[in-house]
């Protein structure tokens, strides 16, 4: 059996852990262990695919802001030392009916924070991007600033900047099946190979296996695994990203929608923020289209707002990882265990701001303060929900 002892151990290498790993590469002396079970960037995670939204204009709750502020500088920094394009500034534009809960939010963080953030009832929006068929029963709000974030560019820059690093090192078919408090102290990592990993800090980012991770040492975490739809279509000049900008739909009927301008002649992408079907983890994934209301539920929204969409192109499953209020899970639940998930939906545009904030928790032990928002004492009756 091989064992290999560091001074921080990362169990999962997707946005989270790739994050953390590079900025301690770039601001610690410390020996760190990262592991995948797979070799990052790769599909089996919940942080996969060409593109994310970076919006600061936040209808998740105003508390992130900050964050997502300092995830902007971040971003611009790594393109910068990278020399990568990762951050195209297509703009996006929250629509929803008047008095739409999300929409209103997104208003009040701009407000709160002078945020750039143009409002616009539905006929202003359908004159400014005629890709849109919308009426004065909806509204929006164009924040110009915000974007589309290339992933997987990010993931393989991550993954270099680390590779370079003389004290990180990457072991991918990492299957970690088991973590041990360690006789003489921190933690011990079990792979299903043999191999066996010890440390005296650890973050466990590993996604759905997070949960069952955690139930080994009896801490019960409220994560839920959901299969998500998403789908490319045809589209005409209208969509390309000179003319559209990435979107976030609310519908009259409470449903919530997300999409892309075509980019780089890929097509109109649009996926199901809300709903979904959970799934256990580990358990595979029905395709796309091997489930009744796959194309429908995307087809109805494409026929209604955007007369220029054409034929479905293909669609692709994917996995949401949530809590039940939907905001993250960041916390040390057992002392050097900590803990990174529930990013699922709206997590990734935050991975550069998060990377530096579970490092300094790594390597200082310090906790920032826009990380209280996340913590496991949220679920007693005496705490408050992030607004």
């Amino acid at each position: 059996m091989t064992t290999v002892t560091t001074d921080y151990l990362i169990i999962g290498a997707g946005s989270m852990g790739l994050a953390t790993a590079d900025w301690l590469a770039h601001h610690s002396d410390a020996s760190v262990q990262l592991l995948d079970a797979f070799s990052p960037p790769h599909d089996q995670g919940a942080h996969h695919g060409e593109t994310r939204l970076l919006r600061q204009a936040y209808g998740e709750g105003s508390s992130y802001v900050p964050l997502a502020r300092r995830a902007l500088e971040l971003w611009k920094q790594l393109e910068v030392e990278s020399g990568e394009t990762l951050f195209l500034p297509t703009g996006v534009v929250n629509v929803g009916p008047l008095g739409a809960p999300f929409v209103e939010q997104v208003a009040a963080s701009a407000r709160q924070y002078g945020l750039a953030l143009d409002s616009l009832s539905g006929d202003q929006l359908a004159r400014r991007w005629p890709g849109w068929a919308l009426d004065n029963t909806m509204h929006g709000g164009f924040e110009s600033e915000a974007g589309v974030l290339y992933v997987e560019r990010i993931l393989k820059c991550w993954r270099a900047r680390v590779e370079r690093c003389p004290n990180v090192s990457l072991a991918t078919g990492a299957q970690v099946i088991r973590i041990d408090a360690g006789e003489q102290g921190g933690w011990e990592a079990h792979c299903a190979d043999g191999r066996r990993f010890v440390a005296e800090r650890v973050l466990l980012a590993a996604g759905q296996h997070i949960a069952p991770l955690m139930a080994g040492l009896g801490i019960e975490l409220p994560l839920t695994r959901v299969r998500k739809t998403f789908a490319w279509y045809d589209g005409d000049a209208r969509y390309d990203t000179a003319n559209f900008p990435g979107f976030s739909l609310t519908t009259p009927w409470g449903a919530v929608y997300y999409g892309f301008p075509d980019i780089d002649g890929a097509g109109f992408k649009m996926g199901r923020h809300d709903s979904g079907q959970p799934l256990p983890p580990g358990e595979a994934m029905p395709g796309f289209g091997e489930l009744e209301d796959d194309v429908s539920e995307l087809q109805q929204v494409v026929d209604r707002y955007f007369p220029g969409v054409g034929a479905l192109r293909f669609g692709a499953v994917c996995q949401y990882i949530r809590t039940p209020d939907e905001h993250f899970l960041i916390d040390e639940p057992l002392p050097g265990l900590i803990v990174a998930g529930g990013f699922s939906g709206h997590g990734f545009k935050f991975a550069s701001a998060l990377g530096e904030a579970l490092g300094l928790w790594l390597d200082q032990q310090c906790r920032l303060p826009e990380l209280a928002l996340f913590g496991l004492s949220r679920w007693s009756p005496s705490q408050d929900q992030p607004s």
